[in-house]
């Protein structure tokens, strides 16, 4: 099969990549001109992967990208915005979806694969989520075959969230915003890879919606203290920042890229991150459910 991959430079796209020419498919990977150097490494030891330079805002390279294709793996999305520049939950999540399912829709497509994002609902608190689920609907009202994949947090080689909270941990005192008692469920990229490149084949997964959990729920202190194992430490001394204190700081920080969460992150995390029905995705993909502190162990040091 020939697949499209937006978002190939992105942590997601580099482990969705080699599975998916590792399974035998065709790759061509929509990459913003001037970030083609990105994917030169990573793709050298691959099998057929071609870049084709363009974005979603720009029609004509996105229907040259789609031309010739089967399906799409859609991925492209942000945690940030930066209006300034443009950048918004909106624009990208919404907008840019609704241009390449036009390109899609022009081109043929047999399959489309969205990556949306565990908590994506109509009435949402965040922007984040309202945008996820508002893409979401445009991929299901597009009439091509699609499915939709709602992942909590990803993990694995590389990644923000396990080396972020990793320099947290190795601190002398470990901050935590409120109660730490907010569940997660933290789930492997290379898990994500498997179930996003078995949906192109799986005829059970056609039209569908999954959410996408590791085994495990595990409260943000319990994160703390399994990164805390993995690095040797026999405890980690944790400090609790009170929220009231909290949200005066985010919201002058929060405008700098180095600040390291913003108040839709927070909204999030304090919500939960969690699936009502985790089994499900096991139930209907091969995928490996591996565990938070196995995943870690192989790369955290």
């Amino acid at each position: 099969m020939k697949v499209l991959l937006t978002g190939a430079t992105g942590y997601v796209g580099k482990g969705i990549l080699p599975q998916l020419t590792a399974d035998g498919h065709d790759v061509v990977c929509l990459i913003r001109p001037g970030s083609e150097r990105k994917l030169t490494a990573a793709v050298e030891h691959m099998g057929a992967v071609s870049v084709q330079t363009g974005d979603l805002f720009d029609q004509e390279s996105l229907e040259a990208a789609v031309a010739g294709c089967d399906a799409i793996i859609h991925l492209v999305g942000i945690i940030r915005e930066k209006p300034k520049k443009g950048i918004t939950f909106d624009q990208v999540h919404v907008t840019g979806t609704r241009h390449l399912v036009e390109a899609a829709k022009k081109a043929g497509i047999s399959r489309f694969i969205q990556m949306s994002a565990l908590g994506a609902r109509a009435n949402a608190v965040s922007s984040y989520h309202q945008t996820k689920f508002a893409a979401e609907q445009i991929v299901i009202e597009s009439g091509i075959p699609y499915t939709i994949f709602r992942p909590s947090v990803i993990f694995g080689p590389d990644d923000e969230f396990a080396n972020m909270l990793a320099d947290l941990v190795r601190l002398p005192l470990t901050p935590v915003i409120g109660s730490g008692t907010y569940r997660l469920q933290p789930v492997a990229r290379q898990t994500v890879a498997e179930v996003f490149t078995q949906a192109l084949t799986r005829e059970a997964a056609v039209n569908q919606t999954f959410e996408v959990g590791g085994p495990e729920q595990l409260t943000y202190l319990q994160i703390l203290d399994t990164i805390g194992r993995v690095l040797g430490k026999s405890k980690v001394r944790k400090v609790k920042v009170p929220l009231p204190l909290m949200k005066p700081v985010i919201n002058v920080m929060e405008g700098f890229s180095f600040f390291p969460i913003t108040n839709t992150q927070l909204t999030m995390l304090l919500e939960e991150n969690i699936c009502q029905d985790g089994d499900r995705l096991y139930k209907a993909f091969s995928a490996s459910p591996i565990r938070f502190e196995s995943g870690i162990a192989t790369y955290l040091r």
